[in-house]
């Protein structure tokens, strides 16, 4: 129950505001709106950025859903996401839990919107962070080339090569991020 004495109504009232605001973009231009107001204060950290996906059920399906393979197959979606060396969610993506991960890094490295700098810094707004730290789901020469392309240095686990432990490190700051949208 929603209190009525806050001002927001009814459970349906809430609900359908929320559907309306974002099909009117308006979490989309908040976020960008803060990380503007991050980038101008220098609180993004652009020395390295991590990327990964968690799954997420989905019993009712929808558009974005498709049958999962670390589930028995039920219903689900996977949020991809990369942030900044503090954990700043800078893009996600949503896609059926069937869509492997590597399918999406480069989309979602170019939905990174170009974010303000601090004042008399560079002019250009930034949208490319140094360094790209990932898992072995990453692993792949396509992703490697992908973010070659892009001047992004990549931190990728190695099938077979790399341990955890060594360049999990940096890595946590994603997992973490992940955790607390999946609450």
């Amino acid at each position: 129950m929603l209190p009525k004495e806050t001002g927001c109504g009814s459970g349906m009232t809430c609900w359908r505001r929320l559907h309306e605001w974002q099909a009117a973009g308006v979490w989309d231009r908040l976020h960008r709106s803060l990380l503007d107001h991050l980038g101008e204060a220098d609180r993004i950290d652009w020395s390295r950025a991590s990327l990964d996906s968690a799954s997420v059920a989905a019993p009712r399906g929808g558009k974005e859903t498709g049958s999962n393979p670390t589930d028995r197959g039920k219903q689900g979606s996977k949020r991809h996401l990369v942030v900044d060396g503090a954990g700043v969610p800078l893009a996600m993506k949503h896609t059926a839990a069937n869509v492997h991960d590597s399918q999406m890094l480069e989309e979602l490295m170019d939905s990174i919107a170009p974010i303000r700098q601090p004042r008399g810094g560079p002019d250009r707004p930034r949208k490319r962070p140094e360094k790209l730290h990932a898992d072995k789901a990453y692993a792949s020469r396509r992703c490697r080339e992908a973010l070659r392309k892009r001047g992004i240095k990549a931190r990728i686990s190695r099938r077979g090569i790399d341990t955890s432990k060594r360049l999990g490190r940096h890595r946590w700051v994603v997992e973490r991020t992940l955790s607390w949208l999946n609450r």
